[in-house]
């Protein structure tokens, strides 16, 4: 029920927003919601100089394009200025396509990972993994049968999102939500162990950002790599909030002595990968972490093999069995994407975030507050929608501010605090057919505010005096 009202929310707020921008002289914007593309552009004309403000005049000296909402000015090859609206969503119609494309997309990946799934799962690997997580899981998800399959599968999503592995993290996450359902009274509502699992899936605790400093490194940082310890900090801190929340709600004592020892023993690690990594050069990080992610899933497929032999089970049938059960899969959630993306599209293409921006702006100035924060903020508000769009909102604030400025560190660490929550809910209730999300979406969004208040309070202890 709270997923349905929110995505009729966004659509209403959307044309309301549209309307009074119609109504305001934006004969446009109907056509741009709809059948608009990222990157278009209107309103193109030249500018007088005189006219214009000091900020400006300085950002175009400095060979940099001034930014305001979806609005661009720029110097041409001719020395003349140019303003001109660049659209930052694509419209309903391609962002429909574009849902499709994801799916698409996913059905290799997921028959892949889902394969290899079927295989250890034949072979005993995911309940021996099971077994040897059970006394810490079993504790935060007490609903759950003593060593179940399931336990295995978030175990697998819960280190590949670590290690920054999306493309297997979406498998194994979507197998464990499968697992859990099997056990779930009732079938079109979330289950408290399937909340847990995608609260802490949604917080999206990652131990290197690799393509936040990769965007730095582009874009010509002084010091790409160093946002990489509040990135960190804000992740773990966003992820034991949501523990917490739930653990709440689902009346958890987080207190016991089996949590506090994983929870301690995770952080000690983290602690200890940190510090190295921090010795490491940009190169050093990007080669660790790709010997890391990619040499620990071919490590996967090498154990789930040797077992398979060792039980002399029909390993290719067994693969191509849970093969089909990902292409099933990837096919199932077009619907639920399609309806989430065109909700988040409408809301994007309509303005309401660029007035949302501008308001807090005016909000923080009338109170005398810091403002310079505000600047990195579209990024968190973006991020809970899309993943693409936050990514592209925050090479955007590093190209308009510098990747080194307040604001273009702040987005980096506002990028890796967080999961991208609708997207998260579209595609993991979607696979199962969940309707009822009980508390989890507010659990979620509660979270990542926690996770963007713990941002910008990182990003003025380590950058407030650059």
């Amino acid at each position: 029920m709270a997923l349905s009202r929110i995505w009729a929310a966004f659509i209403i707020i959307a044309i309301i927003a549209a309307s009074f921008q119609y109504f305001s002289g934006g004969k446009d914007i109907y056509s741009r919601m709809v059948v608009g593309k990222s990157g278009d552009t209107s309103k193109t004309k030249t500018l007088d100089s005189s006219a214009l403000s000091p900020d400006v005049i300085s950002t175009l000296n400095a060979s940099k394009e001034y930014k305001d909402g979806e609005y661009k000015i720029v110097r041409s090859a001719d020395n003349k200025i140019i303003s001109y609206r660049e659209q930052s969503a694509d419209g309903i119609i391609t962002t429909c396509k574009t849902a499709v494309d994801i799916s698409i997309n996913l059905i290799g990946i997921m028959a892949l990972f889902m394969g290899f799934m079927s295989i250890a799962d034949g072979a005993g690997g995911i309940r021996l993994l099971s077994k040897i997580i059970g006394p810490f899981f079993s504790k935060l998800f007490p609903d759950l049968p003593k060593g179940h399959p399931a336990m295995g599968h978030m175990m697998m999503n819960f280190s590949a999102n670590l290690l920054g592995l999306d493309n297997a993290a979406t498998p194994f996450g979507l197998k464990a939500m499968q697992s859990l359902q099997e056990i779930n009274p009732s079938k079109d509502t979330a289950s408290n162990s399937q909340i847990m699992f995608l609260c802490l899936h949604a917080s999206g605790l990652t131990l290197i950002p690799v393509s936040i400093i990769a965007a730095r490194a582009a874009l010509k940082s002084a010091n790409p790599t160093d946002i990489f310890v509040p990135c960190m900090i804000a992740t773990f801190v966003a992820t034991m909030a949501a523990m917490l929340i739930v653990s709440y709600k689902q009346k958890i004592n987080v207190l016991q002595p089996v949590v506090l020892l994983w929870v301690g023993g995770l952080s000690a690690i983290i602690a200890l990968l940190v510090i190295y990594l921090k010795s490491l050069s940009f190169q050093g990080v990007q080669t660790f972490s790709g010997v890391l992610s990619n040499g620990l899933i071919l490590l996967i497929f090498f154990l789930i093999i040797l077992g398979a032999l060792y039980k002399n089970i029909n390993i290719f049938d067994a693969f191509v069995e849970g093969a089909k059960g990902g292409f099933e899969t990837a096919v199932k959630i077009i619907p639920y994407l399609v309806g989430m993306l065109v909700a988040i599209s409408m809301l994007r293409t309509s303005g309401t975030f660029d007035v949302i921006i501008e308001w807090m702006k005016t909000l923080f100035a009338v109170m005398g507050t810091d403002t310079r924060f505000v600047d990195g903020l579209p990024t968190a508000l973006i991020r809970p929608l899309s993943g693409s769009g936050a990514r592209g909102m925050m090479i955007d604030t590093m190209k308009t501010f510098s990747p080194d400025s307040f604001a273009g560190r702040l987005s980096c660490i506002l990028q890796g605090s967080s999961d991208t929550t609708f997207y998260v809910i579209a595609v993991y209730f979607g696979a199962v057919s969940i309707k009822n999300t009980r508390y989890a979406i507010g659990t979620m969004l509660l979270a990542d505010l926690v996770g963007i208040i713990t941002s910008i309070i990182l990003a003025y202890l380590f950058f407030g005096n650059a």
